[in-house]
């Protein structure tokens, strides 16, 4: 197999400016949209639809949203009420991609130079990385980079 690229995003305390020019300057092919929610109102930009409006016209990068991506709203609530840790939390969203068997729902091919978005400013305490670093472990040959 071929080396890759995989990008990661989060839109919060990004100007719509700074989270495209990111994105353009990066060279990403393809934003992937693994929020549960997508009509958040943190950005207004990062709302489904225009988000997938501003990627296009703005650095020709199509939009997409993958559901198996996305954690359940009752692990999602459980975490954001503080009734379960990080550790736990993210034990249960690698068991649950691993359980949807996320590396054959998506195709290596399509997602080299892809970009996987969610909120969270930075990776650390963020499903995007626990997506990244798990499709890393089973394709092999994956260079993850957080924009």
């Amino acid at each position: 197999m071929h080396g890759m690229k995989l990008f990661t995003i989060g839109f919060t305390q990004s100007s719509a400016a700074q989270f495209f020019g990111r994105l353009k300057a990066a060279g990403v092919r393809r934003l992937v949209d693994v929020r549960l929610n997508r009509s958040s109102q943190l950005a207004g930009f990062a709302k489904e639809g225009d988000l997938a409006y501003f990627a296009r016209e703005l650095c020709g990068i199509e939009t997409t949203a993958v559901h198996e991506l996305a954690p359940t709203a009752a692990m999602l609530g459980a975490y954001r009420k503080g009734e379960i840790d990080w550790a736990e939390y993210a034990g249960q969203f690698v068991t649950l991609i691993a359980a949807r068997r996320i590396e054959g729902v998506l195709n290596r091919t399509e997602m080299d130079g892809a970009c996987l978005l969610c909120s969270e400013a930075r990776p650390h305490h963020c499903h995007r990385r626990l997506i990244a670093e798990y499709l890393k472990a089973k394709w092999g040959g994956v260079d993850v980079v957080d924009l």
